[in-house]
């Protein structure tokens, strides 16, 4: 990586239209996103839209000029809607207001985007964002059935409060789900195809009696963001979820849901003989109450002590059998991060270690970012910087697969 960014988008331009939505705040991580991936962003902004975002805003995000005024001098002699339509490999509409999509289907072209729209030879996406109302209304389905039709894409809105007050199907998507979107455009959507993954997310509980247990903070959202980004790049996902709070990752058919480590174990083994890789980002306890006592405990006076003892070693077992499969491990540390990576590594027989320091601010349990490092079998150390826990796992992601097609590729010698 150059600059601390990713290269999931290297060479690909994207044009991000933005219309006059409240949710047009959420294009800007959409900007943001594209141009740490490594895509060249341009923004075509419509004048309503400014006032909502200033174009300053997507100045700084995109690195590039932010375009609004049909007419505006480009400084250069070239037609600039068809310079943009020319350049793009995808144009994204997002948010896309009931007026742009019928100004589109009607074939008016009287501003910058619209104009584009109309010259451009590359995949369109519409990421519609409007009042449940209108976004039902006929008239406007009518127009997204005709430009569908004509091979135009579209995210279907998700279903929520809107800001109007109104609960209902009309929000602009999560932004990553946009990125991952435009992604698909791109031609990159299913490289991990006939790959088939085992994922353990998620804490595990160690019952001390019918209403206490011994866990942890995990909230199961990176194991969560591994198995829903493998399943959308058509890999064959078998997720193992202790307790979380999180719904289902889209596209992963096989979920078993356990609670105790041994519980864990035991599905892991089981699920294991199908896996091409494993990647454990479970938080499993290590230790359990020798003894779960049948009845609540009742509190008493002085200290209470707590006979433990260890959790079955799912990562230690697999190491010992896993001939040709890859697995990967997660080491959260609070010292000596690369260190105890590479030891856990070469202990537990692993291909590959996500390590991340849980002192550092935005990485480790219950948030949605987090920055890792990976270190290979070959003591290779790659820095992955602070990003959303969905581009940590594309990236983590990124790596396996090459893992994986370099095992498919180099069998052993008979």
């Amino acid at each position: 990586m150059d600059g601390g960014e990713f290269t999931r988008f290297k060479g690909k331009t994207v044009v991000l239209g933005v219309t006059g939505s409240i949710a047009a705040y959420k294009a800007c991580e959409v900007a943001s996103s594209l141009r740490k991936l490594g895509a060249c962003v341009h923004v075509i902004m419509t004048p309503s839209a400014t006032r909502f975002v200033a174009p300053l805003t997507f100045r700084t995000l995109s690195g590039n000029p932010v375009v609004v005024d049909m007419f505006e001098d480009p400084g250069e002699w070239d037609v600039l809607h068809v310079s943009l339509a020319r350049k793009a490999d995808v144009l994204v509409v997002a948010p896309a207001t009931a007026n742009l999509i019928g100004k589109v289907a009607s074939g008016i072209a009287d501003d910058m985007l619209t104009a584009t729209i109309m010259a451009t030879r590359a995949p369109v996406l519409f990421v519609p964002a409007m009042n449940t109302r209108m976004y039902e209304n006929p008239v406007f389905q009518q127009n997204v059935a005709k430009l569908a039709g004509l091979g135009y894409r579209f995210m279907a809105p998700d279903e929520g409060r809107l800001a109007c007050g109104e609960v209902g199907k009309g929000r602009m998507p999560d932004p990553q789900d946009v990125v991952n979107e435009i992604g698909v455009l791109l031609g990159e959507g299913r490289d991990l195809e006939g790959i088939a993954f085992l994922i353990t997310a998620g804490p595990t509980q160690e019952p001390l009696d019918p209403v206490r247990f011994i866990s942890n903070p995990s909230s199961g959202r990176m194991g969560y963001a591994l198995a829903e980004s493998a399943a959308r790049r058509g890999a064959r996902v078998i997720l193992v979820t202790g307790p979380t709070s999180l719904p289902l990752p889209a596209g992963v058919e096989e979920v078993f849901s356990v609670r105790t480590a041994e519980e864990m174990y035991a599905r892991v083994m089981e699920n294991f003989p199908r896996a091409d890789a494993v990647i454990k980002a479970a938080a499993v306890a290590d230790y359990r109450p020798v003894k779960a006592l049948p009845h609540k405990m009742k509190k008493t006076e002085g200290r209470l002590c707590i006979e433990l003892e260890r959790t079955p070693d799912i990562l230690l077992e697999l190491g010992r059998i896993k001939g040709r499969k890859i697995l990967v491990g997660f080491a959260a540390e609070t010292e000596d991060l690369v260190e105890n990576a590479i030891a856990k590594l070469r202990a537990k027989n692993l291909d590959l270690v996500v390590a991340n320091d849980l002192t550092q601010p935005g990485a480790g349990f219950g948030v949605d970012t987090n920055q890792v490092k990976l270190v290979d079998a070959e003591g290779r150390v790659e820095d992955i910087p602070l990003a959303t826990k969905r581009e940590v796992a594309e990236r983590i992601l990124d790596r396996v697969g090459e893992l994986v097609r370099k095992s498919k590729a180099h069998p052993p010698s008979q």
